[in-house]
């Protein structure tokens, strides 16, 4: 298995990348806004992704998207095809995107909305924290991206200040420290979050 800055002969998995986020969003029945082929090549051409490949393979994948005039990126789009799953692939793609994040856009905030709890772990190992959305990018064509995921009238009765997601950020800024590096994933809060936000919002949904 190789991970790697994706370039242009990588342009050729577009289709399939597409194809397994997409795929993917429908088992989950929640997040992952939907792609076009011709906005993954995008970010493969400008050398804003990582792929991993299995003897010429596809196995998995993430990008990265720049906001506010690069003060906030966001490490997006991120899968790992089902033939790989379950082999911490995910955890290995993620660490590269976020590396190359840091490299490209040094001074930038880091963030992510997910609704997924493995995610959710994965930030947390690397720094991040939760916060309320109004602490993200306010560039309305980040959360114009959210209109393809089933959740996205949560996103506009709230007025974009809550979702289903949960909002997490990396400040580069901010001092990291020893207390930093042992923050601890409690996996039972997370869950209760997502429970509590389940029944907040989509309760309303079938009134």
């Amino acid at each position: 298995m190789k991970i790697v800055i994706a370039d242009k002969s990588h342009t050729v998995y577009a289709d399939i990348i597409c194809k397994t986020i997409e795929d993917a969003a429908q088992v989950r029945g929640t997040g992952i806004a939907k792609r076009q082929p011709t906005y993954i090549i995008s970010k493969i051409e400008n050398g804003n992704a990582v792929i991993a490949l299995k003897d010429n393979k596809f196995a998995g994948f993430c990008y990265i998207e720049s906001w506010s005039h690069g003060k906030f990126v966001a490490n997006s789009g991120l899968i790992v095809h089902p033939d790989f799953r379950n082999q911490g692939l995910a955890k290995q793609i993620k660490t590269v995107i976020f590396e190359h994040s840091r490299t490209k856009f040094p001074n930038a905030k880091v963030f992510s909305i997910t609704t997924g709890l493995a995610v959710m772990k994965m930030n947390s190992n690397l720094g991040y924290k939760p916060v309320t959305f109004s602490e993200l990018t306010d560039d309305q064509s980040f959360w114009n991206g959210c209109q393809t995921c089933k959740n996205y009238d949560v996103l506009q009765r709230t007025e974009q200040k809550m979702c289903l997601c949960t909002g997490m950020l990396y400040d580069p800024s901010k001092k990291k420290g020893k207390e930093s590096s042992n923050h601890k994933y409690d996996k039972k809060v997370w869950t209760r979050l997502k429970s509590i936000k389940q029944s907040r919002f989509l309760k309303k949904d079938k009134t």
